[in-house]
């Protein structure tokens, strides 16, 4: 086996949050001088480790507030831990906050090199990639409007569009893959998708857990900043669906029964789909069979 794409080890993340109201950088200069600023410490994250392997996918849970895209931000290098190391070998492309780096002032054309400088890529390679970028985008001529005249949906096409133009090997999802309308989420979909076939390596946070499950095969659950589960993605989600039911004041045993239910449908639907298969070879095989019989008796008629 070769060496991981990702190590994050015990990394921990504090902020410090005002504790009082001020409005203006001249009030918080007079606060400051006169010690009357305080702050509170809050631990996004919290001692959180692990390793990824090339290929692998991972699924990151946890319900709002729990530190997920704070960890996506330190492993793609946005924030660094306060405590703690991140390591990775490979591009890194991080779909995050799409178009958040945006310069409302200029236009789509300007922004497709001022963004794609921010995430690392030459001038020369941009020229080379700018009718792809602007044909997936599906912008057409509104490319040469200011940022400012886009609507929401339009400039997260125009982000994912860019920082997608490459092939990583280390990528980073936060929520994309419900970026535009139903069209664009299908074309997105896709697009990310057929980078899994290449071996990429993939951090993947999503309030979907249909999705997570679809697109992962380990999984790990934050809450208040710590893993309290790891491991292969059934056995997480399963994990996670308890825990919601629990919050929500429901018989987690109810869950585990569900899930049980859906998973012996699903089997018994594949063993359907495969006796099919299997039916539908046999006939195949008749059919062929009995055209030889056919070939085989017309050519004992002709003699």
């Amino acid at each position: 086996m070769g060496k991981p794409s990702v190590v994050v080890d015990n990394v921990s993340m504090r902020f410090n949050m005002n504790q009082e109201k001020v409005d203006s950088i001249k009030e918080y200069a007079i606060k400051m001088f006169k010690g009357q600023i305080s702050h509170k410490e809050f631990w996004a994250l919290k001692n959180v480790s692990f390793t990824l392997e090339p290929g692998d996918h991972l699924g990151i849970l946890g319900t709002n507030g729990a530190g997920k895209s704070t960890l996506l931000k330190t492993v793609a290098g946005v924030m660094k831990p306060t405590e703690g190391t991140v390591s990775t070998r490979g591009k890194v492309v991080p779909l995050l906050e799409l178009g958040a780096g945006f310069d409302k002032e200029y236009t789509g054309r300007e922004n497709i090199f001022l963004y794609g400088a921010v995430l690392g890529y030459s001038k020369s390679f941009l020229e080379s990639k700018y009718k792809e970028i602007v044909k997936f985008s599906e912008l057409g001529d509104f490319i040469n409007m200011p940022i400012k005249n886009y609507s929401s949906g339009m400039k997260a096409r125009l982000g994912f569009s860019i920082a997608t133009v490459v092939d990583p090997e280390i990528l980073i999802l936060d929520e994309v893959l419900s970026v535009g309308d139903a069209k664009f989420k299908q074309k997105s979909l896709k697009k990310v998708t057929g980078m899994f076939d290449k071996g990429v390596t993939v951090l993947f946070v999503s309030h979907s857990l249909r999705q997570v499950r679809k697109i992962c095969n380990k999984a790990i659950v934050l809450d208040h900043g710590q893993i309290i589960k790891a491991g292969e993605i059934e056995e997480v989600a399963l994990f996670y669906k308890r825990m919601l039911a629990e919050k929500d004041g429901e018989d987690p045993n109810q869950v585990e029964l569900l899930s049980l239910d859906k998973s012996l449908k699903q089997h018994c639907k594949e063993e359907v789909k495969k006796l099919k298969d299997e039916l539908k070879e046999s006939n195949d095989k008749l059919i062929e069979a009995q055209a030889e019989i056919e070939r085989l008796k017309a050519l004992v008629n002709n003699k």
